[in-house]
């Protein structure tokens, strides 16, 4: 039966700094902009080759 409370503990003591990490995350600005570097490599290609043909 200890075993059960252990592992209570432990998981909650996890899920604390799980929980600690993301608040941190957010805080220090990791989720500001998802968006653009998704579309930044469909973006680049274009800007390149825009480039070379001013040239």
């Amino acid at each position: 039966m200890k075993i059960i409370l252990y592992l209570i503990i432990i998981s909650i003591t996890v899920a604390v700094g799980f929980l600690a990490a993301f608040f941190w995350a957010v805080k220090s600005g990791q989720y500001d902009d998802d968006y653009t570097p998704a579309m930044r490599i469909l973006l680049e290609d274009d800007m390149i080759e825009n480039k070379s043909e001013n040239n």
